[in-house]
């Protein structure tokens, strides 16, 4: 079975305000933070605006690099009109997989009734595990809390490196 120090992680905050510098990427510290203490190692990190050409072309830049085991993404899962993460995300994936994000909605309920309006989704590409998470640093806390257990699990079902299947 491999361990998580063998899998390494990416963040990409999608934020209009982060990536012109107007305020600070705390989300994006909170899951580089929070991923390295499951023991995961951090590969990339980047912030783009809410546009889902540049969010999507930097999934699958990193997803079909080899370098990503799971891309962790924060913000632009709500309801606005500029969120636009989820429908970026599904356009690069070879498939969802909704447990995670359904999980991430109901646990989180109990902490707040807003967690019904994130969108976020997660799913494969090519062989990479994408979770979106919400943009607030306590959506990233206690979404990667949550699906902690699962996501090495899942990493080696998708490159069928898992010996106990």
């Amino acid at each position: 079975m491999t361990s998580n120090h063998d899998y390494k992680f990416a963040v990409l905050t999608i934020s209009d305000s982060g990536h012109s510098g107007l305020r600070k990427d705390s989300s994006g510290d909170l899951a580089i933070k929070a991923m390295t203490e499951l023991g995961y190692d951090s590969v990339y990190r980047d912030i783009v605006p809410d546009q889902i050409d540049l969010i999507a072309s930097k999934l699958i830049e990193w997803a079909d690099s080899g370098e990503v085991d799971v891309i962790i993404t924060t913000g632009g899962t709500g309801v606005s009109p500029r969120d636009r993460t989820p429908e970026a995300t599904r356009l690069v994936l070879d498939y969802e997989i909704p447990g995670i994000p359904e999980a991430i909605r109901i646990s989180t309920r109990q902490f707040t009734e807003m967690s019904m309006l994130t969108r976020g989704l997660a799913g494969i590409r090519s062989k990479c595990l994408i979770i979106n998470l919400p943009g607030s640093p306590k959506g990233v806390e206690q979404g990667l809390e949550v699906i902690s257990q699962v996501i090495r699990h899942t990493i080696a079902l998708c490159q069928d490196t898992d010996q106990m299947h």
